[in-house]
């Protein structure tokens, strides 16, 4: 029997077998008719291969001048590897371009994930309650953005990064159904609930428009339905376990 040309291509196989384990282990489990007691793990900065996974954006693309980075940090006795995603805000417009009116900003996002023989890759969450981020912050104000399948791919699903202790590694939980429908920062009308079972890409965005350094070290982004972090999951880099925060300021 000769293979498929499809299944030839590099990467294409690996890809699909890991997809067909996954869907296999949800039918043994019958994850489908219970909850998950797992969790759900989506990008995972420990592997430092992760970081070519993902991709910066600022105002540069539009000729401004914020300086952005996304780098792998090994780990150490004290601290797990991580990316760092840091640089600097501007709000310095660009010269001979009055279109532009608006810059101060900077993110990043994984990029779109490599398909498989079933198709699109795409993360299903609908089973999970919290979104989960392991993360170390400046203090400034970041938000988490979530993109879906949806018919306008300029939407985002975004809530704030609610941190509590600068310079300290957190676990942040956010339930999904919190996130907010924005398009280029700007919430959304009507209101829809997210997508979940059609994630496309996840991501980190500075919008504080604050001139000055910024610097943020994430571990790992996560699905659960466990709202009581196990520490060996949480991981070695200690700190505190914090919860999301909705736009009327209530604990989620």
């Amino acid at each position: 029997m000769r293979a498929s040309p499809l299944l030839l291509v590099p990467g294409l196989a690996r890809r699909s077998l890991e997809e067909f384990k996954r869907f296999a282990k949800i039918a043994i489990k019958q994850e489908g008719l219970t909850v998950p007691a797992a969790p759900y793990l989506l990008l995972d900065f420990r592997d430092p291969s992760t970081i070519e996974t993902c991709k910066t954006i600022s105002d540069a693309d539009i000729g401004g001048y914020s300086q952005v980075s996304l780098i792998n940090i090994p780990g150490s006795d004290t601290t797990p590897s991580h990316a760092r995603f840091f640089g600097s805000i501007s709000t310095e417009l660009p010269i001979n371009r009055p279109h532009i009116q608006r810059t101060g900003y900077a993110a990043w996002r994984n990029r779109d994930r490599r398909g498989t023989i079933f198709g699109k890759s795409l993360w299903d969450i609908d089973p999970y309650t919290y979104l989960g981020l392991r993360v170390k912050s400046d203090g400034r104000k970041y938000f988490v953005n979530v993109q879906t399948e949806t018919i306008v791919p300029t939407d985002l699903h975004q809530h704030r990064l609610y941190t509590r202790r600068a310079g300290e590694w957190e676990t942040i939980l956010i339930k999904w159904s919190d996130f907010v429908r924005t398009n280029h920062g700007v919430v959304v009308e009507p209101q829809m609930e997210m997508l979940r079972q059609k994630v496309r890409t996840i991501g980190i965005g500075l919008i504080d428009r604050i001139p000055g350094p910024f610097d943020l070290a994430i571990e790992r982004i996560w699905a659960t339905n466990n709202p009581d972090i196990d520490p060996t999951w949480a991981g070695k880099g200690g700190g505190n376990v914090g919860v999301g925060v909705n736009a009327e300021g209530k604990t989620t």
